[in-house]
């Protein structure tokens, strides 16, 4: 057989960088994993185990390294399952390509077997949307598709029809009736210019020198600008508050850092929003508008990436377009240096307070095992260039408290969609990304036990992994979320016995330890981390810890309170964690 259309597609992937492709064959792309088969010295597949965890390794690819991510999957139900990964790249803004199978050109319509409209499907979640019908499209629509994707920070898709993918690669078997030929294009792609226009950087300036209770609000968009953020703290003299995708932007125990931002935030955090009269907005959309400053309150200055989210989440007095750090740079002069610190000492004050009580809370005397205590031993024993993932739910309330930014360490999950079950699959692909560091997945054992046949993916393909599981046998955020909203929990609890995911972490042939006491807990932990490959750590946990916001407001204790009077099933046992909490704070 000759060279044929799938090729072209490879090559081209090959040409833009990209050098890994994650997904799981079918019949429907058999073209496709042709081209990458006669290719694979240039284009490596990652054959996974569930197409959903294939657009997840995408996704975190694409956020920790800035370069596209790829990802492959069959036509209909192999092309079904891509689109929650694939939502979560649309929602944190990553450059991501689907790449799906279709049945034959000559069937389509006709209801054949696992035909399913993908290009309709995936209709809201794509920047660039095509099914690929003629060969002489290539390889221009996959320049198109990829400049797109990078452009606009989101998913591109093309789908191939079968016998597309193996049409001869030269063919272009229809009659040109349009004055036009197939665009001749390049694998070229430039960003926009960074640096925002004059006249905004001196009205942001201005607004900046005259505050007197300045704070700046860090996110995901600022990550590569860390320099760049504190020089622009120390000028102003303004504690950083951090939000959970942006954990990363400067280290934890830096000067100017107040921690979070949120429920999952630090009380310091939410102190400062209500406190300060000026916030310095860069890289963020955060969503949560009640944890932002009362509209009208704050002079706001915000340097955004996109025009289209400047100025949405509140009345924004200077608006920035540009890059967080080419900004930063050109304002940073205009900046005149505060030498009052009185603002920033107050709220350094603060953390160190904060930081002691989170300390505290990691007691490993506690019985059952506090979570807290879990994710502080990991943060203990991890390395500085260290890379930590999470799911979402509680877990994602103790990493953000107890995994500390510090040399170069890393934090990812997934941040507007919160998905469950990102954490282990975005370890792979972190691990993918940088060989020769350390990853870590720290997950719960509901988004674990989601996409749990992965490990046996990390196995296979000797990605030295280690995965911590804070299983407390339930979902947790959800079970407190009852709670607060003044309901009882209902169908949070999964019945027992707890699963033992060490049990199955050792059948796929890696290290898999179970703890169930307290004393055991830093040995497990620091065997995983010392293991030649993929090892996993299954801590039974306090299922009746609450995630608290730092700061609790009246309005959450109330329904809290509702809750308990309308027949909370575990109160007891909540009481008395709360109890072993508060004595924990007091006993230092």
């Amino acid at each position: 057989m000759g060279r044929i259309a799938a090729e072209v597609l490879v090559e081209r992937l090959a040409e833009w960088g990209v050098d890994t492709v994650y997904g799981l064959p079918g019949d429907g792309i058999n073209g496709i994993m042709e081209g990458l088969r006669r290719h694979s010295d240039r284009v490596k597949f990652v054959l996974v185990h569930h197409e959903e965890a294939a657009a997840f390794m995408a996704t975190a690819y694409a956020k920790a390294t800035g370069k596209l991510g790829v990802c492959l999957a069959t036509s209909g139900p192999g092309g079904i399952h891509l689109l929650n990964g694939l939502y979560d790249a649309k929602l944190d803004h990553a450059p991501v390509l689907a790449l799906t199978g279709l049945q034959e050109t000559s069937v389509l319509g006709s209801g054949y077997q696992q035909e399913v409209a993908l290009d309709q499907l995936y209709a809201d979640v794509t920047e660039y949307n095509l099914v690929v019908t003629n060969p002489a499209q290539l390889p221009g629509v996959v320049d198109n598709a990829i400049r797109t994707a990078y452009a606009r920070r989101g998913v591109a898709h093309l789908t191939f029809p079968n016998d597309v993918q193996v049409a001869d690669a030269d063919a272009d078997p229809y009659a040109h009736v349009s004055p036009a030929n197939p665009p001749a294009s390049a694998p070229i792609f430039r960003p926009a210019p960074g640096r925002p226009r004059e006249d905004d950087l001196q009205a942001a300036a201005a607004v900046l020198n005259a505050a007197e209770k300045p704070a700046i609000l860090a996110g995901a968009g600022a990550r590569h600008a860390r320099d760049e953020v504190l020089a622009i703290a120390d000028a102003l003299g303004a504690p950083v508050i951090k939000t959970l995708p942006g954990k990363a932007v400067i280290p934890d125990d830096s000067e100017f850092a107040v921690g979070g931002i949120g429920l999952l935030g630090t009380k310091p955090g939410e102190e400062l929003v209500e406190d300060c009269d000026t916030l310095l907005m860069v890289g963020t959309n955060f969503p949560y508008t009640k944890h932002l400053p009362e509209p009208g309150t704050v002079r706001v200055v915000q340097i955004e990436a996109d025009p289209a989210r400047a100025g949405a989440r509140l009345p924004t007095e200077v608006p920035m377009i540009g890059d967080a750090a080419e900004a930063l740079s050109a304002l940073l002069p205009l900046v005149h240096r505060k030498d009052d610190r009185k603002h920033l000492e107050k709220y350094q004050g603060k953390m160190r307070d904060w930081r002691e009580d989170m300390e505290d809370l990691e007691n490993g005397s506690r019985s059952p095992i506090a979570p807290q205590y879990a994710i502080g031993v990991v943060d203990d024993l991890a390395t500085d260039d260290a890379i930590l993932t999470c799911d979402s739910g509680t877990i994602a309330t103790w990493a953000a408290r107890h995994w500390t930014i510090r040399g170069g360490r890393e934090f990812y999950l997934s941040g507007n969609l919160a998905t469950m079950a990102v954490g282990l699959p975005y370890a792979l692909a972190l691990q993918h990304a940088y060989p020769g560091r350390q990853v870590i997945a720290y997950v719960g054992d509901g988004g674990f036990a989601m996409l749990m046949a992965e490990f046996l993916t990390a196995v296979q393909h000797r990605l030295p992994v280690k995965v911590v599981i804070n299983n407390n046998n339930s979902l947790g955020q959800i079970l407190w979320e009852q709670m607060i909203l003044g309901y009882p929990e209902h169908g949070v609890r999964f019945p027992r016995p707890e699963g033992n995911f060490a049990a199955w972490a050792a059948a796929c042939g890696g290290y898999g330890r179970k703890v169930t006491e307290g004393s055991e807990v830093r040995e497990a932990i620091a065997g995983a981390l010392a293991f030649d490959g993929p090892a996993l750590v299954d801590v039974d946990v306090n299922p009746d810890e609450p995630p608290l916001p730092g700061k609790v407001g009246y309005e959450q204790a109330s329904k809290f309170a509702q809750a308990w009077l309308k027949g909370q099933p575990n109160k007891i046992a909540t009481a008395t964690t709360l109890f072993k909490d508060k004595i924990s704070q007091l006993g230092r």
